[in-house]
């Protein structure tokens, strides 16, 4: 951990120099690359300082642990019980700052949340999971940006697709890709039978122009008229637009922006990250075949967590992770699922 911490302080002073940069001003890609490096860089800087810190106490309140003075050495032995148990919480959380990350888990992500088997229970599923995902979002603080919303019946959603900014959004949603199963009693079901509908969650690293370079000659764009409840432009102008990446045969559209240059963008952007996570499939297919990952990698035909009503139970497969608090996780309470999660996933890396 030592030759860690050397290299992250050596390489935090090098960031900050670029940053410095005049050059780097002129270039936001970098800028924003940077950014986020130092960000990272400069939680291990201030940890470490910190650290130091109070290590330092402790060898002194030690030293006067030895004094003759009853008094002093009972003020030493306070501040030994009160600083040992910060100095070891401030070590695991230094060599967690220290472990290898991926470096896309700082960025922003695109999520998109579709309706599967079920009918209009899986469209009211959908919803309800757009509903979750965005209350987690809000309590961490972090800004929601609706790129598409397809509407079903009875106030489902066939389809939502929406953007997520904040600090280390994709490294904390990444897991949340996969099908997720939901056991209950449709508002449909006269009989009190429970059904079993699905909606599949996929989560992408928000892709910048120096990841993926996509050529004007690779696309197919449509305008057509918005459908469904907006602005004053919706239903009255060809505003929506729909991109068609020739090469792959990705399809993106976007039609919830109020002109068709802002449709534009956002579908681009959508059609990029769908670019970098079809980039990044290509890789972790390649390294599957040589070792089985214990999380995965969001494979969208994987059932990765069940949602069993009558029970108020939520497990997710793939960690044999089970709670009973269903409504608690609905409401957007994530955290300790998540958590275990992004460890288990640690630690799948560091196995790599």
């Amino acid at each position: 951990m030592e030759a860690r911490l050397r290299q992250a302080l050596a390489r935090a002073e090098e960031v900050a120099r670029e940053l410095a940069d005049p050059e780097t001003a002129r270039n936001p890609a970098k800028l924003r690359q940077l950014g986020r490096e130092h960000a990272r860089l400069d939680q291990i800087r201030q940890t470490h300082e910190r650290l130091d810190r109070l290590e330092g106490e402790l060898a002194q309140a030690r030293e006067v642990l030895q004094d003759r003075d009853p008094e002093l050495s009972q003020l030493a032995r306070a501040d030994v019980e009160r600083v040992r148990p910060e100095i070891e919480r401030l070590e695991r959380r230094l060599a967690d700052l220290l472990t290898p990350a991926d470096p896309l888990d700082d960025r922003d992500a695109i999520v998109e949340i579709r309706a599967g088997t079920g009918g209009d229970e899986a469209a009211l599923f959908a919803a309800e999971l757009f509903r979750m995902y965005t209350r987690f979002c809000e309590r961490r603080g972090w800004k929601v940006e609706v790129v598409s919303l397809s509407e079903g019946n009875l106030g489902g959603l066939k389809e939502a697709i929406f953007a997520v900014r904040g600090p280390g959004v994709y490294g904390t949603l990444r897991y949340e890709s996969g099908v997720h199963r939901v056991q209950r009693v449709p508002v449909t079901e006269a009989q009190g039978r429970i059904h079993t509908s699905a909606a599949t969650v996929a989560v992408l690293p928000e892709a910048e122009e120096v990841d993926v370079k996509i050529e004007e000659k690779d696309l197919r764009i449509d305008v057509f008229r918005s459908q469904g409840p907006g602005g004053q432009s919706v239903n009255t102008t060809d505003s929506a637009v729909r991109i068609t990446h020739l090469p792959t045969n990705l399809v993106v559209q976007c039609q919830d922006q109020k002109s068709q240059l802002q449709n534009k963008i956002k579908a681009l952007e959508v059609l990029r990250s769908r670019l970098l996570d079809k980039m990044i499939a290509e890789q972790e297919s390649a390294r599957a075949r040589e070792r089985r990952a214990q999380v995965g990698t969001g494979d969208r035909s994987a059932k990765i967590r069940t949602y069993n009503f009558p029970q108020n139970r939520l497990t997710d497969h793939r960690i044999h992770y089970t709670v009973h608090n269903l409504s608690d996780v609905l409401e957007g309470n994530l955290d300790d699922l998540i958590n275990a999660l992004r460890l288990a996933g640690e630690k799948e890396r560091l196995s790599a």
